[in-house]
């Protein structure tokens, strides 16, 4: 596994770690009732390492998340009312907010080459994918075409250690890479990979 370069993760100045685990524990309440009526893919014990990723994305920097994207969004400066109603809309995988230089795409990989499109034209962007996603061709081909043409973009995987609710290493090897573009972190996740309560792997 490469070394994970994370920063210090004191005095983040607009959102901190309470706020963030109370707002996805609040639309697991939510989504519990009922309200919600579509997918919604939650994330909690990765807070620490995304306040040390997020100090050093500026404002005008471009940020593509995932399907599970609330916390990216949070910190990136959309407000938090915002988000909100977005996922109460049912928007919770596929929020964008052009005015903050965020979007989102719930295909797998689909988020890659539109992060790697806006990094050819100059402007810094960083790009969030999960380990399973990070061992797909359309990764390998972003990452070569950008360190080749050593575009600003950064790739940052986030790997739970799950492909849904298969454990990834049971799939594929592990991840080896060495590239000064890529950020990766292990974490485990608070929540199922959908939704609220348990989910039962057979």
């Amino acid at each position: 596994m490469s070394s994970v370069k994370i920063v210090n993760t004191g005095g983040f100045p607009s959102v901190i770690k309470e706020d963030l685990i109370a707002f996805e524990e609040e639309m697991a309440r939510v989504f519990g009732t009922g309200k919600i009526r579509a997918p919604v893919h939650l994330v909690g014990g990765n807070e620490n390492q995304l306040l040390g990723i997020f100090q050093n994305i500026k404002d005008e920097d471009w940020v593509f998340s995932t399907h599970r994207s609330h916390l990216h969004a949070l910190l990136k400066g959309v407000p938090p009312e915002v988000v909100r109603e977005d996922i109460l809309a049912g928007k919770s995988i596929c929020l964008q907010y052009s005015e903050y230089r965020f979007h989102t795409s719930a295909i797998v990989g689909g988020n890659l080459p539109q992060a790697v499109g806006v990094a050819m034209t100059g402007q810094r962007v960083w790009v969030f994918c999960g380990e399973m996603a990070a061992q797909t061709g359309i990764f390998s081909e972003c990452l070569r075409f950008s360190e080749k043409n050593d575009l600003p973009i950064t790739f940052v995987i986030e790997d739970s250690g799950f492909s849904v609710l298969t454990p990834t290493s049971e799939v594929w090897p592990d991840i080896c890479l060495d590239s000064h573009k890529v950020i990766r972190y292990q974490y485990k996740n608070t929540f199922p990979h959908q939704g609220t309560g348990v989910q039962v792997a057979f």
